[in-house]
C-alpha cells in the first residue's frame, strides 16, 4: 500500500480532471451510441496521438503549444474527412473508422520506430497520465469543455454531422493527453452504454454519476495498490456501468410484469 498516495490532496486534481472529462463524454457518448458510430472516439483520439507522435518526431514536442497544435489538427482534418464520408457513404462508415483507427496506430508505431524510447511514450498515450495532472491543465480543460458545452447546449441537433465531428475532435484531443486513449473511450461508451435506455434528462445525471463513482474508485484502488491509474479507472467503470445498466434491466423488466 502506498499511504502517501492517499493524500486527498495528491488525488483531488486527478479527480477534478476526471469530472471534466465525463462533462463532455457522457453526453457525446450518448450521441455516439444514437448514430452508431461506436468507434469513432478511438479513430479520433488515435489520430490526436499521431499529431502527439508526429510532433514528437519533427522534435516538436518540448514546445507545448506545438504538440496541441499538431494533435488538434490531425483530429479536426481527420474528423472533417469522416463527417464527408458519413454523408457519402453511411453504409460503410464502421469500416471507414476502423480503418482510421488502423492506418493512425500503425503510422504512430513506424513514426516512434527508431525512438529507444518509443515504445514508453506510446504506452503512455494509451494509458494515460491522469495522476500527474496539474492545476493549470485543469483549468485549460475546464475552459474548453465549457465552451463546447455551451455549444452544444446552444445549438443541439442543429449542430449537424460536420459540426458534431469536429465538436467530437476537440473534446478528444484535449482528453486524451491527459488520461489516455484507454480512458476517452471508456469514459465515452460506459457511462452511456449503461444508461442508454433511459431519456437525457435521467440518463445524463445517472450517467455522470456512474462515471464519477467509477473514477473515484479507481484512483482509490491504483493509490492504495500502486496500480496505473488509467486502466484501474477504465476496469472500475466496466464494473460500474455493469451494475447499473443490469439493475435498470431489472427494474425495467419487474414494471412490465
Amino acid at each position: 500500500m502506498n499511504g502517501a498516495a492517499l493524500d486527498p490532496a495528491l488525488l483531488a486534481w486527478p479527480f477534478l480532471v476526471g469530472l471534466l472529462v465525463l462533462a463532455t463524454h457522457v453526453p457525446l457518448g450518448r450521441r455516439v451510441l444514437a448514430r452508431g458510430i461506436i468507434f469513432l472516439d478511438l479513430a479520433v483520439a488515435q489520430l490526436a496521438v499521431l499529431g502527439v507522435v508526429a510532433a514528437h518526431a519533427l522534435e516538436l514536442a518540448e514546445t507545448g503549444w506545438a504538440t496541441q497544435l499538431a494533435a488538434a489538427a490531425a483530429a479536426l482534418a481527420g474528423a472533417a474527412l469522416l463527417a464527408g464520408c458519413e454523408r457519402r457513404w453511411p453504409d460503410i462508415q464502421e469500416a471507414l473508422i476502423g480503418s482510421t483507427f488502423v492506418v493512425a496506430a500503425s503510422l504512430a508505431v513506424l513514426l516512434l520506430a527508431g525512438d529507444p524510447h518509443g515504445g514508453e511514450h506510446l504506452a503512455e498515450l494509451l494509458t494515460g497520465q491522469i495522476l500527474w495532472t496539474t492545476p493549470v491543465q485543469a483549468l485549460q480543460i475546464a475552459a474548453l469543455y465549457g465552451a463546447l458545452l455551451a455549444l452544444m447546449a446552444w445549438r443541439g441537433e442543429r449542430l449537424g454531422g460536420l459540426g458534431f465531428y469536429l465538436v467530437f475532435a476537440l473534446a478528444i484531443t484535449a482528453s486524451v493527453q491527459l488520461v489516455g486513449v484507454y480512458l476517452v473511450f471508456a469514459s465515452l461508451i460506459l457511462p452511456a452504454l449503461a444508461v442508454r435506455r433511459l431519456p437525457a434528462r435521467q440518463g445524463l445525471p445517472l450517467g455522470w454519476a456512474v462515471g464519477a463513482l467509477a473514477y473515484a474508485a479507481g484512483l482509490f484502488v491504483s493509490a492504495r495498490l500502486d496500480w496505473p491509474s488509467g486502466p484501474a479507472i477504465v476496469v472500475a467503470l466496466a464494473a460500474a456501468a455493469l451494475l447499473v445498466g443490469q439493475t435498470l434491466r431489472v427494474a425495467a423488466t419487474g414494471r412490465q410484469r
